[in-house]
């Protein structure tokens, strides 16, 4: 919880910081990819105050309304990140890069000088300004910050990584309950990319005096983060929707239980995420014949102990003993 809280705050800072960088940017040149890397920003940093509420939520105390506690918070609040900002300034950006494109407006380099309107206001930029030094310097800037917040979210990861072995960031991003770093480390890397996008679309503007670039650039980092917000909240929805420890994390544990010398079999087997690196297990377990009360709860204890010892994420077990035929 502590790691994932400080990865959120260092993006919640950088992503401030780079909105209000880009705004400017945009404003003394006009450009359409700045627009859309600022639509890009402010979502960004909506995203960290959403989560940091998530956090804030989940860390409350289990009460008779919510007796597991409030873990799945944080992926709901994921889940508003995906659905709600990321959708939205996706859209946002794809729609003005598009009528750009489509209506023949001024490039980014054109409107030094020129007014530029945004919402209900005009702004007058300077006509000494120099529009594609601001843009670059905004960006290159951006970048610096990005890359700062992106350092933080996969130093978190990777621990995470090495804890439970996974071997890439693909398999992490399929099996990893904590959403919160999950999400601030996707956000950064494909901020990464829309910085990249538009610096590429700005310097092909200045090459070729064809201001198409740069619309064209703002209408790709719109498509991107609506593909981002699609991905991210697939991967919210499965643990919502309760799901399961992987399969081989589950087969271990059942391993675990089958390999102490009182059981006879499983009869059934569960576990479900209630939280970021939080799991219930349940079993039924059937005891070989002839144990006593007083043995098969000592059983059931030493079961417990070596279920929590081989993975720590597990927070709560019930295990129902039966008895078998078995002698």
């Amino acid at each position: 919880m502590a790691g994932s809280k400080s990865v959120v705050l260092a993006a919640l800072v950088a992503n401030g910081a780079i909105a209000v960088l880009k705004f400017f940017g945009f404003l003394l040149t006009g450009s359409a990819a700045m627009l859309s890397e600022t639509y890009h920003s402010i979502s960004d940093t909506g995203n960290q105050v959403f989560l940091l509420i998530g956090i804030r939520y989940s860390g409350r105390d289990p009460d008779r309304n919510h007796p597991f506690g409030y873990g799945k918070a944080q992926f709901f609040y994921s889940f508003l990140v995906s659905v709600l900002l990321f959708g939205i300034a996706g859209w946002e950006s794809a729609k003005h890069g598009y009528n750009e494109l489509t209506s023949g407006g001024h490039g980014g380099g054109e409107h030094a000088g020129e007014a530029v309107e945004f919402l209900f206001f005009s702004f007058q930029p300077p006509a000494w300004l120099d529009p594609l030094m601001v843009n670059y310097t905004v960006l290159i800037g951006a970048f610096v910050f990005e890359a700062y917040a992106l350092v933080k979210a996969r130093a978190e990861m990777r621990r995470q990584m090495n804890r439970n072995d996974w071997g890439s960031y693909r398999e992490a991003f399929r099996k990893t309950s904590d959403v919160t770093t999950l999400t601030a480390l996707t956000e950064d890397t494909i901020a990464l990319s829309g910085i990249v996008i538009a610096l590429t679309g700005l310097f092909l503007e200045q090459q070729t005096g064809n201001p198409v670039f740069d619309r064209l650039s703002a209408l790709l980092i719109g498509i991107m983060l609506m593909g981002f917000a699609v991905a991210l909240a697939w991967e919210n929805k499965r643990l919502l929707l309760g799901e399961s420890l992987p399969k081989s994390e589950n087969d271990r544990l059942r391993e675990v239980i089958r390999s102490d010398e009182h059981v006879a079999e499983i009869i059934d087997f569960r576990t479900i995420y209630f939280g970021p690196n939080e799991v219930i297990l349940s079993a039924d377990v059937a005891f070989v014949k002839g144990l006593s009360t007083t043995e098969i709860d000592d059983a059931i204890t030493a079961i417990e102990d070596e279920l929590q010892a081989t993975n720590e994420d597990i927070r709560k077990i019930y295990i129902e003993p039966e008895i078998s035929d078995q002698p």
